[in-house]
């Protein structure tokens, strides 16, 4: 999505969250520093005119592994499910709250690493970045930058939809989403909530 069309949703984030803009700023900044190359490529290769199905990490997501198809996007931990149900991520979008040893095993074993810089996770960037062995992808809320894209989005699943479809998928199937989920705090309802809107704007009315 082009930052200019995106920018109007991300201020009005900002103003529901009250969250601090130079906070997502600098963290971009950082995860721009400490990306060695650009696998953005490798990521638009795997997508682009192929289906693909994004996982969310809602609990429903064990009993809608049948629906999965096509190159699988994970979001965050969802990647968990999937690898101890014998599927393999494609690439895995995180902004790294749920990341453990085995991200970095898949990573080494093909899984491409869409990692977001957001204020609240400057100290998980430096601990985790430098660890991964394979391909690795940045990405931002805010304004990109060099090896930092911005494809709209604002949690780890909704990210994955819009960058599946600003990369070409010709189909997006979406499973282990519940977004009307009652049984989370005060946060985490406001981005189901949000995670909602922003992907009514592509055309998933989840």
């Amino acid at each position: 999505m082009d930052f200019a069309a995106w920018e109007p949703h991300y201020r009005e984030i900002l103003d529901y969250f009250g969250f601090d803009r130079a906070g997502d700023e600098e963290a971009a900044r950082l995860l721009a520093s400490l990306l060695e190359c650009d696998n953005l490529l490798s990521l638009a290769s795997i997508v682009n005119g192929n289906e693909v199905t994004i996982c969310g990490n809602a609990p429903c997501l064990k009993d809608e592994l049948e629906k999965i198809s096509g190159i699988v996007f994970a979001a965050d931990a969802a990647a968990e499910v999937l690898d101890s149900h014998g599927i393999f991520p494609d690439a895995i979008f995180t902004d790294l709250d749920g990341a453990d040893d085995r991200f970095i095993e898949l990573n080494r074993e093909g899984t491409i690493i869409v990692i977001h810089a957001h204020g609240d996770n400057l100290p998980l960037l430096r601990h985790w970045v430098p660890r991964f062995p394979g391909k690795v992808v940045g990405t931002t809320q805010a304004a990109p930058l060099p090896h930092v894209y911005n494809f709209g989005g604002f949690t780890d699943g909704d990210r994955a939809v819009f960058a599946a479809d600003e990369l070409g998928a010709s189909q997006v199937h979406l499973v282990g989403f519940d977004l009307d989920d009652k049984d989370v705090d005060p946060m985490k309802r406001g981005k189901l909530f949000w995670a909602r809107k922003l992907l009514a704007l592509i055309g998933h009315n989840v």
